[in-house]
């Protein structure tokens, strides 16, 4: 899947990735989709929580070499 904006968290613990992840949303439009890479090991709880509670929809989830990727449909 194709995605319109990325941004890289590798490196950053929590809270930090969540509250980059909200800003960069703000920028962008309706249906548009993030990237998020990161290694904070509490983002498999906080990205899924963030989503649902914001409004944004997950569209993945998966690890790669780097730590975890997901793509983020902003609602």
């Amino acid at each position: 899947m194709d995605w319109d904006h990325e941004l890289d968290a590798i490196g950053l613990l929590c809270p930090l990735p969540i509250l980059k992840t909200r800003k960069r949303l703000q920028g962008l439009q309706t249906g548009q989709v993030l990237r998020l890479l990161t290694d904070d090991p509490v983002a498999v709880i906080d990205v899924p929580h963030f989503c649902n509670e914001q409004g944004h929809q997950l569209v993945s989830s998966n690890t790669d070499a780097l730590g975890q990727v997901y793509l983020i449909r902003k609602g």
